[in-house]
C-alpha cells in the first residue's frame, strides 16, 4: 500500500513539473518523449497535458480495447450502438418468410427487385408485404437493434418485446426464419 502511495505521489510530482515548464521546454521534452516534433498549434497548455496524459499512461496503464474502439468510432463520426449501413452487392439475395409466405428479394444496382417490380427501397418493400411501417433492414434481418427489454446480465425478456413489436404491428408477430443469400 505504501509504495502505491508513493508511486502517485511520484507521478503527481512529475505532472506538477511538466505543468511548470515554459513552451520551448514543453516541446523539446515531447521530441524526447514521442521521438517526433509536436503539432504547432499546440499552445502550452495542451502540449502539457498531452504530456502528463502520456506519463499517466505509462505508470498506471491506457485505455482498455473497448474504451479504445469506442473513441476510435466517435472519432470516425458512427454513433455507438448504431449498425453502420452494409452495402449489398448487386446480386444479393435476401428471403424472408412473412405469415407462411416466403418473399425474395434480390439486390440491382437501381434498387431492389421483389415481385418483378424495382423499388428504392427495402423499407417500401416491407410496408408492401406486411401492410405498416417497417425499418427495412430490420425487416430482412440486415440490423441488429438493442433490446430495452434485455436486462444488465443480458437476460432477453422476450415475451414483453414480442408483445410491444405485436402492439406496434396489428398483432401479428412472425417467429419464420429469416435468411440471407449471397
Amino acid at each position: 500500500m505504501a509504495r502505491r502511495s508513493s508511486d502517485r505521489e511520484a507521478i503527481a510530482a512529475e505532472i506538477d513539473r511538466v505543468r511548470s515548464l515554459g513552451l520551448d521546454e514543453l516541446r523539446s521534452l515531447w521530441r524526447t518523449t514521442f521521438r517526433s516534433s509536436p503539432p504547432q498549434a499546440f499552445a502550452k497548455d495542451l502540449t502539457a497535458r498531452f504530456i502528463c496524459w502520456h506519463i499517466q499512461e505509462q505508470a498506471i496503464g491506457g485505455l482498455n480495447a473497448k474504451t479504445a474502439k469506442l473513441l476510435d468510432d466517435l472519432a470516425r463520426g458512427d454513433q455507438p450502438g448504431v449498425d453502420r449501413p452494409r452495402r449489398l452487392k448487386p446480386g444479393t439475395v435476401l428471403v424472408r418468410e412473412y405469415q407462411g409466405e416466403r418473399h425474395t428479394v434480390t439486390v440491382v444496382p437501381s434498387g431492389y427487385v421483389w415481385r418483378e417490380t424495382t423499388y428504392a427501397s427495402l423499407s417500401t418493400i416491407a410496408r408492401a408485404i406486411t401492410g405498416t411501417t417497417w425499418n427495412g433492414p430490420r425487416f430482412f434481418g440486415l440490423r441488429t437493434t438493442v433490446n430495452c427489454s434485455e436486462d444488465i446480465e443480458g437476460e432477453n425478456h422476450a415475451g414483453i418485446a414480442d408483445a410491444n413489436r405485436s402492439r406496434r404491428h396489428g398483432g401479428k408477430v412472425s417467429r419464420l426464419p429469416r435468411k440471407v443469400q449471397r
